[in-house]
């Protein structure tokens, strides 16, 4: 079965699509934990699931492109951005959490366009081992199972942001010391 060429970005441009319209929701609702938090939480939920789907489309069709690979980190950067902040904006997170995140995302993302012209700097499998984390502790951050469950949830929610913060930057080291290295061994190899 053959797939359309642009389909595994077709999905990835979407996802940074939903990134706006999860806003709106999560803000319009204010907090109140209301029907616009639950689909707000179940949008994020779906948009960062389907970074699987549109990366396993890509390799299993042998459809790869410099483009995806530039798209999907910022579709997933996006989507966990932009909910960090909110949780900020709705108290609901500490700013500097959100501050040293943004910090990390942002400077590999203007990291990529400065060396685009030079090699696509792609995920490593610690940076998707980091958006896996983020997107489980954002998960349970936005989803107001407090209401359904009790407060203990929130102790659970603290581990798991704890956990995502500590790989978010865990990894930003890692991809500072690979490229690194890369750079010292293509001078040496001059």
């Amino acid at each position: 079965m053959a797939i359309p060429r642009q389909l595994p970005n077709a999905i990835t441009i979407v996802r940074i699509l939903c990134a706006p319209v999860f806003v709106w929701m999560l803000l319009a609702d204010a907090g109140a934990d209301g029907a616009l938090r639950w689909w707000a939480a179940v949008l994020f939920i779906v948009a960062i699931a389907t970074d699987g789907i549109d990366g396993y489309l890509a390799r299993r069709y042998e459809i790869v492109t410099d483009l995806g690979k530039l798209l999907d980190p910022i579709a997933d950067k996006a989507l966990t951005g932009c909910a960090f902040v909110c949780l900020s904006i709705l108290r609901e997170l500490p700013w500097w959490i959100t501050i040293v995140v943004l910090i990390r995302e942002i400077g590999i993302t203007v990291y990529r366009f400065m060396v685009v012209s030079d090699h696509v700097l792609a995920a490593a499998w610690m940076g998707k081992v980091k958006t896996v984390a983020q997107a489980v502790a954002l998960s349970l951050a936005l989803l107001p199972l407090w209401t359904l469950v009790g407060e203990w949830i929130f102790w659970v929610n603290g581990v798991a942001m704890t956990v995502a913060v500590v790989l978010t930057i865990t990894s930003g080291i890692d991809y500072i010391v690979t490229e690194v290295r890369a750079a010292r061994a293509k001078r040496q190899a001059a």
